[in-house]
C-alpha cells in the first residue's frame, strides 16, 4: 500500500455547494480532470471551470429523473480499481475505465427534508442512493482513492495536494475513509429512525442512533476522565439545542445536571423551578410567578442546592434574577 497517491482525475458530486467552486478551481490549476453530474456540473461550467459531464464519461445518459445517474461500470470500476494490480488494471483496460482518484460527495438532504415535515413521497425521493454507492466504494479502496464528504475537509484535501506535489497520504486517506463511512452510516440511520416513525413502529427490530460531535468538555464525570457531547439528528427543544451565553467550558456533570433540570421542569404547565446537583433534584416547586416558585424550590433544601444548575420554564424576570 502506497503512502502517496496522486489525483489527477476527480468527481464531484454534490447537494451543499458551499465551497465548490473554489475546490474544484484548485484542482482544475493543477491538472486534475473534473467529472460531475446535473446540478454540480452546471454551477462549475458557469463559473468557467472544465467539467465533463458523467454521462460524457460512461457514454450512458441520466435517466429515471436522476434515479440513476453514477450506477455505472466505469464510475465504481474506476473508484474499485486496485492501483497496481495487473488483474484489475487489465479488466479496466479493456473496458475502457479510467480510475479516478478523488470522489468529491455531500449527499440528498434527507435529514433537512425530514426536519422541515415534508410528505412522505418528497422524503423517499431525497434518500439518495448513487451517493453512499460511490462513497463506499472509494472508502473501501482508500489505499488509492480520497473521498470527501464533509466541506470542512476541503482545505484540508487542497493544503495536502499543495506540500505532496498534487497526492494525498494515505494517514489522510484512512481519516477521510472513516469519516465517510461514519456519514453513510449516520444517513442510514436517519432513513431507518424515519420510517420506523412513518411506520408507527415503537419498537423496531433493530435501533440504530448516530451522533455528531457538538463540543469537546472540560472533563467527564470525573476530573481524570475525558469526554465530549454528541447530538442526534432529532432538534427538539432542549440541552443539544441550547446557546452558552457565558461561562467556562462545560462539563459531563453540567450538562447532565441542566438536562435534567430542564426535562424536569418542562413537565409543569405551571410556573416552575428545578435546582438539580448530581442529576437529583435538590429542590422542585411551581408558583404564582418564577419568582415564587424559585424560592419555594431553594428552601427545600439550600444546602445541597449550593452549586447546583437552576432551570425555569418562563422567561427570567429581573424580580427573580
Amino acid at each position: 500500500m502506497s503512502d502517496q497517491s496522486p489525483i489527477r482525475r476527480a468527481l464531484f458530486s454534490v447537494s451543499d455547494k458551499t465551497g465548490l467552486l473554489d475546490f474544484a478551481r484548485f484542482l482544475e490549476g493543477r491538472g486534475v480532470e473534473i467529472l460531475s453530474t446535473g446540478g454540480t456540473a452546471k454551477a462549475i461550467r458557469d463559473a468557467g471551470i472544465t467539467v465533463k459531464d458523467v454521462a460524457d464519461h460512461t457514454g450512458f445518459p441520466e435517466m429515471l429523473d436522476g434515479r440513476v445517474k453514477t450506477l455505472h461500470p466505469k464510475v465504481h470500476g474506476g473508484l474499485l480499481g486496485i492501483r497496481g494490480n495487473a488483474e484489475h488494471e487489465k479488466a479496466m483496460a479493456a473496458h475502457g475505465i479510467a480510475p479516478i482518484d478523488l470522489l468529491v460527495v455531500n449527499l440528498y438532504p434527507f435529514e433537512a427534508t425530514v426536519a422541515k415535515g415534508a410528505g412522505y413521497d418528497e422524503c423517499v425521493e431525497n434518500i439518495d442512493i448513487g451517493g453512499p454507492a460511490m462513497i463506499r466504494a472509494a472508502s473501501k479502496n482508500h489505499a488509492a482513492v480520497t473521498v470527501v464528504v464533509d466541506v470542512e475537509d476541503y482545505a484540508v484535501v487542497m493544503a495536502e495536494m499543495t506540500a505532496q506535489q498534487g497526492a494525498t497520504t494515505l494517514a489522510l486517506r484512512q481519516r477521510l475513509a472513516a469519516t465517510a463511512y461514519a456519514r453513510t452510516g449516520a444517513y442510514d440511520a436517519a432513513i431507518s429512525q424515519w420510517f420506523a416513525r412513518a411506520l408507527g413502529d415503537t419498537f423496531p427490530r433493530r435501533v440504530v442512533v448516530a451522533g455528531e460531535l457538538k463540543q469537546s468538555l472540560r472533563y467527564g464525570e470525573n476530573p481524570h476522565q475525558k469526554a465530549a457531547f454528541y447530538v442526534t439528528g432529532h432538534h427538539r427543544p432542549g440541552v443539544s439545542t441550547a446557546t452558552q451565553l457565558q461561562g467556562k467550558e462545560l462539563s459531563y456533570n453540567n450538562l447532565n445536571d441542566t438536562d435534567a433540570a430542564y426535562e424536569l421542569v418542562a413537565e409543569f404547565e405551571q410556573p416552575a423551578v428545578a435546582i438539580i446537583k448530581h442529576a437529583n433534584p435538590c429542590g422542585v416547586a411551581t408558583g404564582a410567578d418564577i419568582k415564587s416558585a424559585y424560592l419555594n424550590a431553594l428552601a427545600t433544601d439550600p444546602v445541597s442546592a449550593f452549586g447546583g444548575i437552576v432551570a425555569i420554564n418562563r422567561r427570567l424576570d429581573g424580580a427573580t434574577a
